[in-house]
C-alpha cells in the first residue's frame, strides 16, 4: 500500500502544481509566469520516467526515484566529510591525509591528547626504541644504486616518486612533481608514457620507466626501437631506467590509452599516432623468457652508457620470479635494482577484481623477493625499492626493515599536490586539476606554489624517519632490522616482523643493533 501511495502523490503532486500555475495565469497573477517554467519542467521530467525503458526505479517512482541518484551521487563526499573517523578511510584516512597536507604545507605536524588508534585492536603496529637513542642526519638518508655492472651509479634519496604519466596526470601535475624532485634532490618516475618535455623543464632527475608499449621508444609498429631509445636515454635528467613487468593496481593486465585522451602533443611524446586508441598489452614483445628479459636489460644498460637498469613487478607466481634468479645465476647479468610493487597499489584504474584480488601484497612480497635474492647470493648486487601506500617515515622504516634499500610514493605526492581522494581519477574530471587532461581544471595547479609542497613533503618525511631511526636506535639505513617492529595479531598475541615474515636479509639480528654496530649488507 505504502508504494502505491508515493507512486501516485507524485502525480498528484504533479497535478496540483499544474492547476494551480493554470489559475494563476487564468487571474493574471505574476506568481504564475514565474512558476511556469518549474511546472512544465516537473511534468516533463514526470512524464519522461514514466514511460521511459531504461530504469525500472523511476520507472515505478517517477520522479521520486532520482532522489536515489542524487543521493548516490553525493555519498562518497558525505561519508568522508560527515560520517568518517580519523582512522577509518580507505584508502587513507583523514589522520593520513592530514599528516601529508600538514607536511606538504609546511605547518603544525604534532598531534594532540594521545593516539587515536587502539593499541589493542588486532592489526596495531609499532617499533621499539632504545634508552640510548642515536642522531641521524636526514640528509645522509641516501643510496647508491648501481653495481659493478654499471658505469653511472646514481645516487637516491631512499623516498621518490613513484610512476605516474603524463596522460595519467595533467602537465602541471608533472611540472610540479618534477620541480619539488629538483628542489628536494630525489627522483622522479616517469610511468610508462615515456619522457614529456614537461618531466624535462625543471631538471629533476628521472627514472625512465619503460612498459609493454614501449612509449617513448618504440617504432612505427609498437615494437621497442634502440635507436629512439638510446636518443631519449641521453638526456642528462635520466639517472636511471626502469622496465615495467607488472605493476601492483593491475597485475597481468594491459592498458589502454582511449583515442579521447591521444592528444596531438601526448602522441608524439609517446611516438604512436594521435586521435586513436592504442594498447599496452599485458606482455612484452621484446622478450618471452628470464633469459631474453635479462640480455633485454643487459642491453638497455649498454645503450644507455652504462646508467642503472633494474625492472618493476608485482610478485604473482613464486616460482616464475626463482626462475629469474636461477637465470641471472646462469648468465651473470644483474638488474642494478629490482621494484616490488605491492598489490595495494593504486595510481592504475583497473577493473575491481584485479585491484581486489590479483597481485601479492607489499610486505608478504618484499620478504619473499629478499629471500629468494639471498638464497641465490645475488642481494649484493641489487638494490631493492617498495612502493605500496607509503606516505610516513614509520611505512618506509617498515619496509627498510624487510630489505628495502629505497622506495616509492604515488599518492603520497598526489596528496602533496593537492589531492583530495575524490575517487575520480580514471573519470577525466579530478576536481582538484592532478588527474586531468581538461584545461581548466589543470590550470588551477600553480606550480610555482606546488613543487614547494612537494619537496616539503619529502623533506618532512625523511625528517621524521631520521627521528624515528635515531629513536630506535638506529644509526644507518642498513641497521634497521625487523626484530624492532611488532603487530598485534590477536588482543593477546604480539609477534615480530621477523617472526611474522623472517626475511633473512641479514638484518635479523634477534634485537635491535646497537648504535653504530656494522652489518654486513
Amino acid at each position: 500500500m505504502n508504494h502505491r501511495i508515493a507512486r501516485w502523490a507524485v502525480y498528484l503532486l504533479c497535478l496540483l502544481l499544474d492547476v494551480s500555475v493554470a489559475a494563476s495565469l487564468y487571474r493574471g497573477y505574476l506568481t504564475g509566469w514565474i512558476l511556469l517554467p518549474v511546472a512544465v519542467g516537473v511534468t516533463l521530467l514526470t512524464l519522461i520516467d514514466r514511460f521511459q525503458g531504461k530504469h525500472a526505479l523511476l520507472r515505478n517512482y517517477p520522479l521520486l526515484g532520482r532522489l536515489r541518484y542524487l543521493l548516490e551521487h553525493i555519498r562518497p563526499e558525505m561519508r568522508q566529510y560527515f560520517f568518517e573517523s580519523d582512522t577509518d578511510g580507505r584508502p587513507f584516512s583523514r589522520r593520513q591525509r592530514a599528516v601529508v597536507y600538514q607536511r606538504a604545507k609546511d605547518v603544525k605536524q604534532t598531534v594532540a591528547f594521545g593516539a587515536l588508534a587502539d593499541m589493542y585492536e588486532p592489526g596495531y603496529e609499532w617499533a621499539s626504541h632504545t634508552a640510548f637513542p642515536t642522531k641521524v642526519k636526514p640528509e645522509a638518508l641516501r643510496v647508491t644504486i648501481g653495481n659493478k655492472q654499471c658505469s653511472q651509479p646514481y645516487n637516491a634519496s631512499l623516498l621518490n616518486i613513484s610512476a605516474m604519466s603524463y596522460g595519467a596526470l595533467s602537465k602541471t601535475a608533472i611540472l610540479s612533481l618534477n620541480g619539488g624532485a629538483k628542489v628536494g634532490g630525489f627522483a622522479h618516475n616517469t610511468g610508462e608514457g615515456g619522457v614529456s618535455p614537461y618531466h624535462l623543464q625543471h631538471g629533476g632527475d628521472l627514472i625512465w620507466q619503460i612498459g609493454t608499449g614501449y612509449f617513448g621508444c618504440r617504432d612505427e609498429n609498437g615494437n621497442f626501437s634502440p635507436e629512439v631509445y638510446a636518443g631519449t636515454v641521453a638526456e642528462p635528467s635520466v639517472k636511471m631506467v626502469e622496465l615495467k613487468l607488472s605493476q601492483g593496481a593491475k597485475p597481468g593486465k594491459g592498458g589502454v590509452l582511449p583515442a579521447a585522451k591521444n592528444t596531438p602533443e601526448i602522441a608524439a611524446i609517446r611516438k604512436v599516432k594521435p586521435g586513436v586508441s592504442v594498447l599496452s598489452p599485458a606482455a612484452h614483445t621484446a622478450f618471452g623468457n628470464e633469459y631474453e628479459m635479462l640480455t633485454f636489460l643487459q642491453q638497455l644498460r649498454t645503450l644507455s652508457g652504462g646508467k642503472p637498469v633494474g625492472f618493476k613487478l608485482c610478485v604473482g607466481r613464486k616460482d616464475e620470479f626463482e626462475r629469474i634468479c636461477i637465470a641471472m645465476t646462469n648468465t651473470g647479468i644483474y638488474p642494478d635494482f629490482i621494484t616490488v610493487d605491492g598489490a595495494e597499489g593504486g595510481t592504475g584504474a583497473a577493473p575491481l577484481e584485479f585491484t581486489d584480488s590479483i597481485g601479492m601484497p607489499l610486505y608478504d612480497a618484499l620478504a619473499f623477493v629478499v629471500n629468494m635474492l639471498k638464497k641465490y647470493d645475488l642481494k649484493q648486487h641489487i638494490r631493492i625499492m617498495a612502493s605500496g601506500k607509503i606516505i610516513t617515515g614509520f611505512d618506509i622504516m617498515k619496509v627498510l626493515a624487510l630489505g628495502a634499500d629505497a622506495c616509492y610514493s604515488a599518492r603520497g605526492m598526489m596528496l602533496a599536490l593537492g589531492c583530495i581522494q575524490a575517487l575520480q581519477c580514471d573519470s577525466g574530471s579530478c576536481p582538484v586539476g592532478v588527474a586531468t587532461q581538461d584545461p581548466t581544471l589543470y590550470q588551477g595547479v600553480n606550480v610555482t606554489d606546488k613543487k614547494e609542497r612537494v619537496a616539503n613533503f619529502h623533506r618532512n618525511t625523511i625528517y621524521a624517519l631520521a627521528e624515528l631511526m635515531g629513536a630506535c636506535g638506529f644509526a644507518a639505513p642498513e641497521q634497521v632490522n625487523p626484530a624492532a617492529l611488532y603487530r598485534r595479531v590477536t588482543r593477546t598475541d604480539i609477534r615480530s616482523y621477523e617472526e611474522i615474515y623472517a626475511p633473512d636479509n641479514g638484518r635479523s639480528a634477534g634485537a635491535a643493533l646497537l648504535p653504530g654496530q656494522a652489518v654486513n649488507n
